[in-house]
């Protein structure tokens, strides 16, 4: 790497390396020359060292895009961190806000932290007084302002979030009761939300009808979203202002409720002089709980797709999809009745007199193993993994293991060890996407765009911030074991002009003339390294520890609008303190 410091004007060159133009072309070794934060020139040849040009050397190095997120909950951490170190320094140069109706960008703070806390897991002692304090703004244009004013590290684009729009109109009352309509005038004024957002250079809208994601806080504790109670026909009303500009409509279905597809099917459908609806939806997955849903989900999406004429795509994570759990506090409890009702008590020594109860541990046990239950969730605690405990003898054993050793009923197990230690009790386990060949298919199909890394959310529970080196990982070892999945440059335009592309954004490629985000990947890095788990402190959070997975060796360097960002896997100290960075990127 070079030396020198990182101005705005600077000129960087980057050479050697074997360049990836993000559109799905073969690589070749090239060089660039990037001035003003534009691509100036790539070329086969090397340039001379002009004076004052910092030179970096990508020899046997990838030099790409940098990566899309197209999924994340960064909606408050934009505010405390602008830098958004965790994923920009795995080279993810542009991230999306306002997934999963959820967003900061109109409504009260209070309201807006009790739609975020719960669902998310972000501690709510420090996100509300986080979003009283920060949030200034009261329209969506003046969101978008605000978030271009920010020194922000990666660039950054928003969805319009219908629960956040729902319930300002309303009120959170009434946008949580499901006999509550809007009347003409609110159905308007709601229409006007979203359009304004949309002429502020939103990417689209964003929906969410899961009824297992619920409500924290004290006032609506454990009512699901105020998107979830919109009617189909008030969702088509907005539906159709994203289709008129051809943006994104983003959504998380009811995964109990099946009908739910044909609602979605009919939205993105292009038939007749109808154009068709860029519907992107949550998600896809190889599930341990049932193995063939993976399989109907891409042929449902390939008919949307052919005969209805459709736009439509499943968000996939192309990593095993994995979990930590301290005690009882983890989303997939919500699932069913008995774990919503325990994670509806939000007092410590209440719950735990509530696990102690026989009548509520016979409920459990009951809905735990119904079959006719829907689940996302295996409810397997043989596929559950103690990883911390203060019982050191019970750590890297199965909750199954330990049940047969006590005699007793694996649940009351559970149970008795979530009462004994609590939060304490650390556990992991693996949802889905544990499959070579299933998850192959998947990452291969037409259906699906790469994302759903949930970054900003769920800090104790999951890591998926490096997934795009994950998947370049996935990518190069199958070909070299002989399997292969797909060529590199395909896997890289997957992570890059592909996203930008179809969600309609000035990212994902690099040529001359564009916009400079770039990142360089040493291959020979990408090693067991990006699976190692880690805890990181989040400063303004009370230094709470955050999951993560690093390998700061795999990523030399990462470039933000032609400004060196990132160098040896570490955002340079001005990162998120000067602007020059990252910029919102209007939709196109």
């Amino acid at each position: 790497m070079g030396t020198g410091t990182n101005t705005r004007a600077e000129t960087l060159i980057v050479e050697n390396g074997l360049f990836f133009d993000g559109r799905g072309g073969k690589p070749a070794v090239r060089h660039l020359r990037i001035r003003d934060g534009r691509v100036e020139k790539i070329s086969a040849t090397r340039f001379p060292h002009e004076e004052g040009a910092r030179v970096i050397d990508a020899r046997g190095k990838w030099v790409m895009p940098g990566f899309i997120d197209v999924h994340t909950h960064y909606d408050a951490e934009v505010e405390l961190e602008p830098s958004l170190g965790e994923s920009l320094r795995h080279g993810v140069t542009t991230v999306f806000l306002g997934s999963c109706s959820l967003s900061v960008a109109v409504g009260d703070p209070d309201d807006l932290t009790d739609q975020f806390t719960r669902v998310e897991a972000i501690p709510e002692a420090y996100l509300r007084p986080l979003i009283r304090e920060k949030k200034t703004w009261e329209t969506v244009s003046e969101y978008v302002e605000h978030l271009d004013g920010l020194p922000l590290g990666p660039n950054v684009t928003t969805f319009v979030g219908y629960s956040a729009v729902r319930s300002h109109v309303l009120g959170l009352e009434r946008s949580l009761d499901p006999k509550e309509k809007p009347s003409g005038r609110e159905l308007a004024r709601m229409k006007a939300i979203v359009n304004e957002g949309l002429d502020a250079g939103c990417v689209g809208l964003s929906t969410n009808t899961l009824y297992w994601d619920k409500m924290g806080g004290d006032r609506f504790r454990s009512r699901c979203l105020p998107s979830t109670y919109a009617s189909w026909g008030e969702l088509s009303e907005m539906v159709e202002l994203v289709r008129a500009r051809d943006l994104v409509y983003q959504t998380i279905p009811n995964v109990s409720t099946k009908y739910e597809i044909v609602y979605l099917a009919a939205f993105s459908a292009g038939l007749g002089r109808r154009a068709p609806l860029k519907t992107s939806v949550v998600s896809i997955m190889d599930l341990r709980s049932n193995r063939l849903i993976y399989k109907a989900l891409q042929r449902i999406g390939r008919f949307i797709n052919g005969p209805l004429r459709g736009n439509f795509r499943f968000q996939a994570l192309p990593v095993p999809f994995d979990l930590y759990a301290d005690g009882f506090d983890i989303v997939v409890f919500e699932e069913f009745g008995a774990g919503a009702a325990a994670l509806h008590v939000n007092d410590a020594i209440e719950r735990r007199n509530l696990f102690r109860d026989s009548k509520y541990r016979a409920w459990f046990r009951r809905q735990w193993r119904n079959p006719f239950i829907p689940k996302v969730f295996h409810r397997n605690f043989g596929m559950a993994e103690i990883k911390e405990c203060p019982d050191a003898r019970l750590v890297g054993r199965t909750f199954e293991q330990v049940a047969r050793e006590r005699g007793q009923d694996v649940v009351d197990t559970f149970f008795d060890l979530v009462v004994e230690h609590g939060e304490k009790l650390r556990w992991y386990t693996v949802v889905g996407n544990d499959r070579f060949a299933p998850l192959a298919s998947i990452l291969d199909h037409d259906t699906i765009t790469i994302g759903f890394s949930d970054a900003g959310a769920h800090l104790r529970n999951m890591a998926f911030y490096n997934f795009p080196l994950r998947m370049l990982k996935f990518v190069r070892d199958a070909e070299r074991a002989g399997r292969p999945v797909m060529p590199i440059e395909r896997a890289v335009h997957r992570l890059t002009g592909e996203l930008g592309e179809w969600y309609g954004i000035d990212a994902g490629t690099l040529r001359e003339g564009g916009r400079a985000d770039v990142v360089i990947v040493d291959p020979e890095r990408l090693d067991h390294e990006l699976e190692r788990m880690h805890e990181a402190k989040m400063e303004g959070f009370g230094d709470r520890p955050r999951l993560v997975r690093r390998n700061p060796a795999a990523v030399p360097a990462v470039i933000v609008n032609g400004r060196l960002a990132v160098e040896n896997g570490e955002p340079l100290p001005e990162v998120g303190r000067t602007r020059g960075y990252g910029r919102f990127l209007r939709a196109l």
